[in-house]
């Protein structure tokens, strides 16, 4: 079975959203679930211990080329999910895109135009999309 498009997911959430249809509600919901993604991926350092954390200043000048500066650029991030953290923060990330989508039905704006215009946004911009 392909993956559905994003029109496709967005007309779905429409048909199944019974409860939280305000706007306020779906919106809370949405930030609520972008907590539980931030709760995951802390889980995952603290508890599961399967990624680590290690946070230092990048080191970056004013001065500084472009591509030393991506060089010098870290992630931060050592290891790599376990399954079981991966399916838990794949799924907290799909019932945050399911409220998003709900949002986008309140408000009569099509998830895939946000995604469109977002990646022009980002091929005009190019490097300087940078917000």
């Amino acid at each position: 079975m392909s993956a559905p498009t994003l029109d496709e997911f967005q007309s779905q959430v429409s048909e199944v959203l019974l409860r939280h249809r305000s706007l306020l509600d779906i919106v809370t919901k949405f930030t609520q679930t972008g907590a539980a993604i931030n709760r995951s991926v802390a889980k995952a350092i603290t508890e599961c211990g399967c990624i680590e954390l290690n946070a230092r200043n990048q080191g970056f000048s004013e001065d500084m080329a472009f591509n030393e500066a991506l060089q010098q650029s870290k992630s931060h991030l050592n290891g790599s999910l376990c399954e079981n953290c991966r399916d838990h923060i794949r799924s907290e990330m799909g019932r945050n895109l399911f409220y998003l989508s709900a949002m986008c039905n309140q408000l009569g704006i099509r998830l895939d135009d946000v995604v469109r215009k977002e990646s022009e946004k980002c091929s005009t911009l190019g490097l300087f999309n940078l917000t």
